[in-house]
């Protein structure tokens, strides 16, 4: 067989787990520093239907961590959309009443990169958590180290991840998935970020899809 862009992944994970990827339907709610560098290598991976939903446009704070945010002013979804021809883009704001009219049944893994504790909850209460994949906090943070991937229950440290514990049970949430998370203390207050974190993130995110996939 000729090489191509994907000659490694068929290295990697022979035909019948490339066939999974290519016919894998993955959702990503959320494309900044962490879901944008996640959609990426799933794109990259040969994931062959990605979906990403987000209302933002790239600004000029996006450029120290985010993927294609040179193209300031753009819409962020519409840009993966001109790269990769997998992706279908939604340009919306993700809100509990958009969560609660949209069908997430027909993805085989949907992944929360979004950072409104609000719409975590109700997203986290829409998908079957067996197809559900969570970030937490990534900002805040230097130490791509301290990164951990464990149950949504069994998280420490992480600020967010303590409200969002608190949150979904309240919310009457009892089921599980994994979700990544850091060990490392925030460093600051306000939303500063560094690449070598938010990207790990967004990585961690796509092993764990790929995963799914793959089997």
């Amino acid at each position: 067989m000729q090489d191509d862009r994907f000659t490694r992944i068929r290295w990697l994970f022979g035909d019948d787990g490339f066939s999974k990827l290519q016919n894998a339907k993955v959702l990503v709610c959320g494309v900044g520093g962490v879901g944008g560098i996640c959609v990426d290598a799933l794109a990259r991976s040969g994931v062959g239907h990605i979906t990403l939903i987000d209302k933002d446009t790239f600004d000029v704070t996006n450029q120290n961590r985010q993927i294609y945010s040179e193209n300031v002013g753009s819409v962020k979804v519409d840009e993966f959309a001109k790269i990769y021809p997998c992706i279908m883009p939604i340009q919306m704001l993700i809100t509990p009443e958009f969560i609660a009219s949209f069908d997430f049944s027909k993805f085989d893994v949907v992944i929360d990169a979004i950072d409104d504790i609000t719409a975590k909850i109700a997203l986290a209460n829409a998908v079957d958590p067996g197809k559900f994949i969570a970030s937490m906090g990534g900002a805040k943070r230097i130490d791509p180290t301290k990164i951990k991937v464990a149950s949504v229950w069994k998280t420490s440290v992480d600020p967010l991840a303590r409200k969002y514990r608190y949150e979904l049970k309240r919310s009457g949430f009892n089921g599980n998935f994994d979700v990544v998370f850091s060990t490392e203390e925030p460093i600051c207050k306000p939303l500063g970020s560094f690449m070598g974190v938010t990207a790990s993130f967004g990585l961690n995110l796509a092993s764990l899809a790929v995963k799914k996939i793959v089997g």
